[in-house]
């Protein structure tokens, strides 16, 4: 037992991460190397790993649903960057405090005429959104019962479909659709001033995960919390903004 617990820790040394790579400025594909996930999130996990003197190897997994699938079976060990549902925290643990705050919004044609002030204004429109995306518990159960919205592969052709007027709205962050936007040069949408959620970003662990320990568990939410002591954050997004429109400017 003794050799097994010790064999586990060193093995421990080295965890692999992953996250949702059509994500700017949080996360995204390296152009200049593809199976790298850099922006604000790779940041934080590149300080994380410093404080706890560990290697995080933070990689490409495929789309964000099959990233998913891998950590809960195991596979890779942190996501970096997940909002809380239930349905997830059955699957993998969620490491406190929270390491950014999002707002989710309503994108809409420049010339569309919606007065939305709560979620049941979208009743009567054909909303989209990206796929194995999460809002918040209480949207989800909201918009599976009351809403018509479709799932599509990525976030561009959500935004085009907007913009092409073929739906209604999207319900998407507003950092990640600007980038996006932005990158594709779309300029005809707009977002709502009235938000569908603000949610929180988390570190999570595969509850399958051999490194899943109380101790380790420990030290990274210890590390998250020197991150949001010194508010580093707002300067890691700062870079990856700059770093985003530096790789999709030609």
């Amino acid at each position: 037992m003794m050799i097994t617990t010790a064999v586990a820790e060193e093995a421990c040394t080295r965890l692999t991460a992953s996250g949702n790579p059509e994500y700017p400025p949080y996360l995204w594909r390296d152009r200049a190397d593809p199976q790298r996930l850099i922006g604000a999130n790779a940041q934080m996990i590149e300080f994380v790993a410093n404080e706890l003197g560990i290697e995080i190897d933070l990689f490409y997994s495929g789309p964000w649903g099959r990233t998913q699938e891998e950590v809960s079976a195991g596979r890779i060990d942190l996501i970096a960057g997940a909002f809380y549902t239930e349905a997830r925290s059955e699957w993998m643990d969620y490491l406190y405090p929270e390491f950014q705050g999002t707002r989710t919004a309503v994108w809409v044609r420049a010339d569309a005429d919606i007065d939305y002030r709560e979620w049941a204004d979208l009743k009567s429109y054909q909303g989209v959104t990206v796929i194995n995306n999460s809002f918040g518990q209480d949207f989800d159960t909201f918009a599976r019962k009351e809403l018509s919205i479709m799932e599509v592969g990525s976030l561009g052709q959500a935004l085009n479909l907007v913009a092409e007027s073929r739906v209604d709205y999207l319900i998407y962050e507003d950092n990640p659709g600007k980038a996006y936007a932005e990158q594709l040069n779309i300029q005809n949408l707009k977002l709502l001033p009235v938000a569908i959620t603000s949610q929180n970003l988390y570190l999570t662990i595969s509850r399958l995960s051999d490194c899943n320990q109380d101790e380790l568990k420990e030290k990274l939410s210890e590390a998250l919390l020197k991150l949001q002591d010194e508010e580093l954050m707002p300067l890691f997004l700062e870079r990856a903004h700059a770093h985003w429109r530096e790789q999709t400017r030609y």
